[in-house]
């Protein structure tokens, strides 16, 4: 979870972050690509993972909060994005499978 937001936070610099957030999504909701520029930028402000759960040895949740900013209003007001995420793992890797949002 922190890899992933770290990637989406570092992404605008290192284009190939991108890269890494699509190979770490799992393939079954896994979407062809990600617009992570123009309106659709984002600048992230910080993680607060809330709590975490294994279900079992293959699935996990993470319920977090992030803050951001749309990039192209910097000078406006913090917006949060606040979900629980739903991991699998896949030989010996964790995969982001989706979450729901609150």
């Amino acid at each position: 979870m922190r890899s992933r937001y770290s990637a989406y936070a570092l992404a605008s610099s290192k284009p190939d972050l991108k890269d890494y957030l699509l190979r770490t999504w799992h393939s079954n909701s896994r979407p062809q690509d990600l617009n992570l520029e123009g309106q659709e930028a984002i600048k992230w402000l910080g993680l607060q993972v809330k709590q975490y759960q294994n279900i079992d040895a293959d699935n996990a949740t993470v319920e977090f909060v992030a803050r951001y900013k749309y990039a192209n209003n910097l000078g406006g007001k913090a917006e949060k994005l606040q979900e629980t995420s739903r991991f699998k793992r896949v030989d010996h890797c964790w995969f982001y499978l989706d979450g729901d949002y609150q």
